[in-house]
């Protein structure tokens, strides 16, 4: 096909870390001339203007999201919904085939980029269009979750088969502890959407595809890439880091002076992304735990379980003992732009993806705090075997930490003279120097392209 371009439309799930995950893929496609028809909810358009960078190529198209009984009016995207409420949400976007058969009846597209609809494959098929599923979490998750040698349609996934990972899964530092265990597996048996638990639904997805596609390197994580090709037993191709450009807009003002009056690489700052909800004693712990360091911070959270502000959830005198000192918010942050901020020195993560590629090409060190499903596996693999991050140490059964292991973690990353410090900050300097060394980005989408080629034959 030479030189030609695509049309590739873009259906992923509709949670913001997804959908922002698949526009930053589609702003370096359409840097090469690529159409893209980007599916998404109709009022969630707006919020993503801004960061179409190409929209002359990328075209927005809105999908009504079907009304489900259970699901508020309105609900469009898992930000609007508690996580109890994201599998109906999920009934909903299954309820979309037959829009979604229209559009690409009158699209025509090349490829369609999915990654929870696990529908989309067959219908691809029956229209003559190629399936790529577009995993926003790691090859080393997929690999050690749903590898088809678990034999998992065959067999329940137990906590104890999660303990150990599966038999020719590549040397590595990822172990799950009891009680992470017993959470992975009851998520991943639920329900999750229309009649289909969520393995299910991600097994489909892996085996119907015609490629499965990550944004990661091969010199980071070759071994799962490789493991996850030969187990599905399709192509892999990888995206590369996918390094998002930095937002034209400007820091909030509040934000910007906290920062600006602050000493270089001190301030510790603490985000979990647009959807972690802590329990209130949870959050307790982390705010004390920042305050324990002695260090100035900023804390961007979602109110906890049952509170309706942030500010009502926390500890009894805490805001008047750190005036002037720490901040708390309870709203959205412009997280890429505090991460580029050279006062910001320690970035406590909950280890999105995301939020790793953000962290990963900036000069703040990691302290890396888990919360649910691939981030947990993330955060082995940042802590273990990249060893570029230092995880805070929670009670083997009960998964909780408390404010010192807060307190202990940052210590460790933020010290001069702390071993443990050395090592992250070397390591993450040397990976930092790799995900932005000349020409890395351009020649994984020129491979990526090329793949895509490839795969129409």
């Amino acid at each position: 096909m030479g030189e030609e371009t695509f049309h590739i439309v873009m259906y992923p799930w509709f949670a913001l870390g997804h959908l922002t995950s698949f526009l930053h893929l589609s702003n370096k496609l359409a840097e090469r001339g690529h159409k893209i028809s980007f599916l998404l909810p109709s009022k969630t358009i707006k919020k993503f203007q801004p960061f179409n960078l190409h929209p002359d190529l990328i075209i927005f198209i809105p999908v009504t999201v079907p009304h489900v009984d259970g699901l508020p009016p309105g609900s469009e995207t898992t930000t609007d919904v508690p996580f109890s409420l994201h599998s109906l949400l999920m009934t909903a976007m299954d309820l979309t085939e037959s829009v979604i058969e229209f559009h690409l009846t009158n699209l025509k597209p090349n490829f369609v980029f999915f990654d929870f609809t696990h529908w989309l494959p067959a219908l691809c098929r029956k229209l003559g269009v190629k399936s790529v599923h577009y995993c926003t979490i790691s090859p080393a998750t997929v690999g050690y979750l749903i590898s088809p040698e678990r034999k998992l349609l065959e067999k329940s996934l137990t906590a104890a088969d999660l303990m150990k990972p599966p038999l020719n899964f590549p040397p590595s530092s990822i172990k799950l502890r009891a009680h992470e265990a017993q959470g992975l597996a009851a998520v991943t048996t639920k329900p999750y959407g229309s009649s289909i638990s969520f393995l299910e639904r991600q097994l489909h997805s892996f085996n119907e595809c015609d490629a499965i596609s990550f944004k990661t390197c091969m010199e980071m994580e070759g071994p799962y890439c490789h493991y996850v090709e030969r187990q599905f037993g399709k192509p892999v191709i990888l995206a590369g880091p996918v390094v998002p450009k930095s937002p034209s807009s400007v820091l909030d003002e509040k934000i910007s002076n906290m920062l600006d009056n602050s000493e270089a690489g001190k301030v510790v700052f603490c985000a979990f992304g647009s959807e972690c909800i802590l329990k209130k004693n949870q959050l307790q712990e982390l705010v004390l735990g920042l305050e324990l360091t002695g260090l100035p911070f900023l804390a961007a959270l979602k109110p906890p379980m049952g509170a309706e502000t942030i500010e009502s959830a926390l500890p009894e005198g805490f805001e008047e003992r750190v005036k002037g000192k720490g901040y708390v918010y309870g709203g959205w942050v412009q997280q890429q732009l505090i991460l580029k901020h050279p006062s910001v020195g320690c970035f406590i993560t909950h280890c999105g993806s995301g939020s790793l590629s953000e962290a990963m090409v900036n000069k703040c060190q990691l302290v890396l705090l888990p919360n649910v499903g691939d981030q947990i596996i993330n955060a082995r693999l940042m802590d273990g075997d990249l060893k570029i991050g230092v995880e805070v140490e929670k009670g083997e059964e009960d998964g909780l930490f408390t404010k010192d292991g807060v307190r202990k973690a940052v210590k460790a990353v933020m010290d001069d003279d702390s071993e443990v410090g050395k090592e992250v900050r070397t390591n993450h300097m040397k990976w930092r120097e790799f995900l932005l060394s000349k020409g890395l980005e351009n020649s994984y989408i020129d491979a990526f392209v090329n793949k895509l080629h490839a795969l129409l034959g």
